[in-house]
C-alpha cells in the first residue's frame, strides 16, 4: 500500500511538472508573438500605375510614337494617350493629313495658351488626377478647350467657381464667355451683380478691368444690387468712362482721384453734351440703359446731371413728362398705384436700392427723394424686415393724402462668404401692397441660416410702367439725393426710434 501511494505521488508530481512545463512553453510562445507585434512594421509606398506611366511614358518619353510641336517646344508623346482628346482622336482616326505622321506641328494663335499650360494638359493625359492652381487656370482652360478635353474643362470650372473673388472675377467671366463655360460665366456674373457697386465704389481703379459689354449687362440687370441708390450707377459710370479714356492714370488717394475725375468733366466743352461728341458717342448705349425717371426724383440729382453735361437734355423730357402726369393722377385721386405687374416688366421698371446691414439689432432707414407722395420707411427688428407708410401731419403738403396707396415691392437678402460669394439667398418675391397712412407690414422674415453682415436689395414700383423698356431709351432710371456728389451717402437716411413718430 505504501509502495502504491509512493508510485501514485510520483505520477501526480510528474503530471504536474509536465503541465507546468507545458504552461511555461505556452507563455513563452505568447511572449514571442507579443514581441513580434510590438516591432514597428516597415512600410514602403509603391508608385501607382498612373505615376509610373507619367514618369516613364511622359517624362522619360519612353517608346513615343508621335512628336507634337507647339510654341517652339516639342513633346514626344503617344497616340493612344492623345486620343483621349477629341481633337487628336479626330486627327489620328480621320482623314487628316497628319493621321499617319509621327510629327505634328500645331499653330497656337490663342494668347492665353502657354508652354506651361500645354505641358500640364499633355501630362494630365497620363495621370488619373491633376492639381490646378487658380493662377494658371485660364491658360489650362484655354488649352483644354483647344484639345476638346471635356473632363479637364469641368475640373477647371470647379476650381474657377471656388476661386471667384474681387481679383479674379472679371478675368474668369471673360474666359468663361470665350470658352463657353456656362457655369463659370453665371457664377462670375452673379458675383458682379451682388458686389459690383458695393466693392468697386471703394476700389475705383479696378473699373479698368470691366469692358463696355460687361458694363452694359451689369447696369441693365434687374438683379443688380444697387448700393445705396441708382444714383450710384450714374456716379460709377462717370468714373468708369474716365478710366477708359485715361488707362494709364497713376494711382492716387481716393479723395484726390475723385477730384481729378470731376475736374475732367467740369473742363469738358459745354457747347454740346459729352455723349454727342466724337469722344463720348461710343458710351451712349450705357447711359440709355440708365433709369432716368428715378434719377430725376431729387433736385440735387438734376443739378449734377445738368452740370456734368454728359446726357443730352432732350433725353430728360420724356421721363419728366411721365413723372408729372403720374403726380397729377395721384393728386386728383384718379390713380392710387400699380396693383400687379409681371416679373419681367417689374424687373425692367422698378427702382433699385439697397444697403448692407453689418450687425443684428434694431435698424430703421429711408431712401430720400420725391416718391409720388409716399414716405416709405424700412425697419429691421430681430429677424423681420418691415415697411411702413410714414405719414406725419406736419409734412402732409408733401405727402399723398389718399387713404390707401398701392405699390409693388421685392426684397432680396444675401449672406456671403469670405470671397463675397453668395452662401445663402432669400427673396420675398414680388408683393402687391396696399398701405393706409402710418400702416406697417412685414415684408420678409429672415431664414435662420442667414448670418450678418446681410446684403439687402429692395425693388419698388410705385407707378405703372407706361412705355416698354425696348421702345424708349429714357425709360431706364436712377434715383438718389444728397447735398454733395458723394454716392456713399446718397439717397438714404438712417432713422432713430422717434424719427417717424
Amino acid at each position: 500500500m505504501g509502495a502504491y501511494l509512493s508510485s501514485f505521488k510520483s505520477a501526480i508530481e510528474g503530471v504536474g511538472l509536465s503541465a507546468t512545463g507545458a504552461r511555461k512553453r505556452k507563455h513563452s510562445e505568447s511572449s514571442d508573438e507579443l514581441r513580434c507585434e510590438e516591432q514597428p512594421l516597415k512600410r514602403k509606398k509603391l508608385m501607382t500605375t498612373a505615376q509610373y506611366v507619367y514618369q516613364v511614358m511622359f517624362k522619360e518619353e519612353h517608346k513615343s510614337d508621335v512628336a507634337v510641336r507647339c510654341l517652339g517646344r516639342t513633346w514626344h508623346l503617344h497616340k493612344v494617350y492623345l486620343c483621349q482628346s477629341a481633337y487628336f482622336s479626330s486627327m489620328f482616326g480621320g482623314s487628316w493629313k497628319e493621321s499617319d505622321r509621327d510629327f505634328i506641328n500645331i499653330e497656337i494663335i490663342d494668347p492665353n495658351i502657354s508652354i506651361e499650360a500645354l505641358d500640364a494638359v499633355f501630362g494630365s493625359l497620363y495621370l488619373d488626377e491633376i492639381t490646378l492652381n487658380k493662377n494658371v487656370i485660364i491658360p489650362v482652360l484655354a488649352t483644354s478647350a483647344l484639345f476638346q478635353l471635356n473632363s479637364l474643362i469641368e475640373k477647371c470650372s470647379e476650381v474657377m467657381i471656388e476661386s471667384i473673388d474681387p481679383i479674379t472675377v472679371v478675368a474668369f467671366y471673360e474666359a468663361a464667355c470665350q470658352y463657353g463655360v456656362k457655369n463659370v460665366r453665371d457664377a462670375a456674373f452673379e458675383w458682379l451683380q451682388v458686389n459690383f457697386l458695393n466693392y468697386y465704389m471703394k476700389h475705383l481703379k479696378l473699373l479698368n478691368q470691366v469692358n463696355l459689354e460687361l458694363m452694359y449687362k451689369l447696369i441693365s440687370s434687374p438683379d443688380l444690387f444697387v448700393m445705396q441708390t441708382e444714383y450710384a450707377i450714374y456716379y460709377l459710370l462717370k468714373n468708369w468712362i474716365y478710366f477708359q479714356l485715361h488707362p494709364g492714370t497713376e494711382t492716387n488717394p481716393r479723395s484726390d482721384l475723385k477730384a481729378v475725375i470731376q475736374n475732367f468733366y467740369n473742363n469738358l466743352s459745354k457747347s454740346k453734351p459729352f455723349l454727342e461728341t466724337r469722344l463720348g458717342k461710343k458710351y451712349e448705349i450705357l447711359f440709355r440703359a440708365l433709369r432716368l425717371n428715378y434719377l430725376l426724383n431729387h433736385h440735387r440729382d438734376i443739378e449734377i446731371i445738368l452740370k456734368d453735361n454728359i446726357i443730352p437734355h432732350d433725353w430728360i423730357y420724356t421721363p419728366i413728362l411721365q413723372q408729372w402726369d403720374a403726380m397729377l393722377c395721384f393728386d386728383e385721386s384718379t390713380y392710387n398705384g400699380p396693383a400687379e405687374c409681371d416679373e419681367k416688366t417689374f424687373g425692367e421698371s422698378c427702382m433699385r436700392c439697397g444697403r448692407v446691414l453689418q450687425s443684428e439689432g434694431f435698424q430703421k432707414w429711408r431712401w430720400t427723394g420725391f416718391n409720388f407722395g409716399l414716405d416709405l420707411v424700412f425697419i429691421v427688428d430681430t429677424r423681420n424686415l418691415s415697411i411702413k407708410r410714414n405719414h406725419r401731419p406736419e409734412n402732409e403738403r408733401l405727402l399723398s393724402l389718399q387713404v390707401k396707396r398701392q405699390f409693388l415691392a421685392r426684397v432680396t437678402i444675401l449672406t456671403v462668404n469670405e470671397n463675397s460669394q453668395v452662401k445663402r439667398r432669400q427673396s420675398s418675391g414680388i408683393k402687391a401692397l396696399t398701405l393706409e397712412k402710418n400702416e406697417e407690414v412685414t415684408l420678409l422674415q429672415f431664414d435662420k441660416d442667414l448670418s450678418y453682415p446681410l446684403l439687402i436689395s429692395i425693388n419698388i414700383l410705385t407707378v405703372s410702367p407706361r412705355i416698354p423698356a425696348d421702345k424708349i431709351h429714357t425709360k431706364a432710371q436712377v434715383t438718389s439725393g444728397s447735398s454733395s456728389d458723394n454716392p456713399s451717402h446718397l439717397n438714404e437716411v438712417n432713422l432713430s426710434h422717434n424719427d417717424d413718430e
